[in-house]
């Protein structure tokens, strides 16, 4: 089975927040950089800053934590970015460079 991530973007101003989930956590922050799909959710709202991410080895145990996350208040999922990044730094090139990536 694939590997799994959940993730959390927001946008410069960190006003909204955006879960997700995806397999290959790299390619799925450079579409929403991108905006590859112009009508989506993040790309109407300008989310292109990964703030958040946790790693599984199982996708499936990525999806159940992504419903769990998103069934959680907006202070929670602030209290998770706060907890490892409490100055809303931009992450992509840090998984890029765990990653070993492009």
């Amino acid at each position: 089975m694939k590997p799994g991530f959940i993730y959390i973007i927001t946008n410069k101003n960190n006003t909204t927040l955006y879960v997700g989930v995806t397999s290959n956590l790299p390619q799925r922050i450079l579409e929403h950089k991108e905006k590859r799909y112009p009508n989506s959710f993040s790309a109407r709202y300008n989310l292109n800053k990964l703030v958040y991410y946790e790693s599984f080895q199982m996708i499936g145990d990525a999806i159940g934590r992504e419903k769990q996350i998103k069934a959680r208040s907006r202070q929670n999922k602030i209290d998770l970015i706060l907890s490892i990044n409490p100055e809303w730094k931009d992450l992509y090139e840090e998984i890029l460079g765990i990653m070993n990536v492009f």
